[in-house]
């Protein structure tokens, strides 16, 4: 396992990821469109360039309940990026997610998606993670779907998805 990728206090780890925070030197890198040795081939994608641009403007998002990049275990490589838009509001914090091409249809958006839904519920009054879909996006759809998520509500082309934190008895 690369020094990259050995697990640090902050990581969120699943069976097949690692959740790392991102650096300032990371977002860097994207933004000047450099290459690092452990990212994904196709790593990064749009998102995660419009994202790295926010951090300035969103400091929280780097913090722990921020974003994270997705670190495939078997490679050590960055394949995607998750995060909760902090802070939250009403007890309510909203996810995003991507995967690069390279690895989409391996069930890792549904897996990250669950353990930082989970993590989530460890802040102070957060009860709530939602996502906002365009209906013309059905793997991100099935993506919500996997990973627990009921849809709440519906517009013309958007829906809104959510999960709600277990109550005690279902702990």
């Amino acid at each position: 396992m690369s020094s990259f990728i050995s697990p640090t206090d902050t990581d969120l780890s699943t069976d097949r990821l690692i959740l790392r925070s991102w650096t300032p030197g990371e977002a860097g890198a994207v933004l000047d469109g450099s290459r690092l040795a452990h990212w994904a081939e196709d790593f990064p994608s749009e998102g995660d360039r419009v994202i790295a641009g926010l951090f300035g403007e969103h400091p929280g998002w780097l913090g722990e309940y921020g974003h994270r990049q997705i670190i495939e275990r078997s490679t050590g490589l960055v394949v995607g990026a998750i995060g909760l838009f902090w802070p939250p509001g009403d007890g309510t914090v909203e996810i995003g997610y991507g995967i690069v091409a390279s690895r989409r249809g391996r069930g890792y958006a549904p897996e990250a998606t669950r353990a930082l839904t989970a993590f989530a519920y460890t802040a102070p009054d957060v009860h709530t993670v939602y996502a906002d879909v365009e209906l013309s996006n059905p793997p991100s759809v099935r993506v919500l779907e996997k990973a627990g998520f009921e849809r709440w509500s519906s517009e013309e082309n958007m829906a809104r998805f959510r999960a709600t934190m277990p109550g005690p008895a279902q702990r």
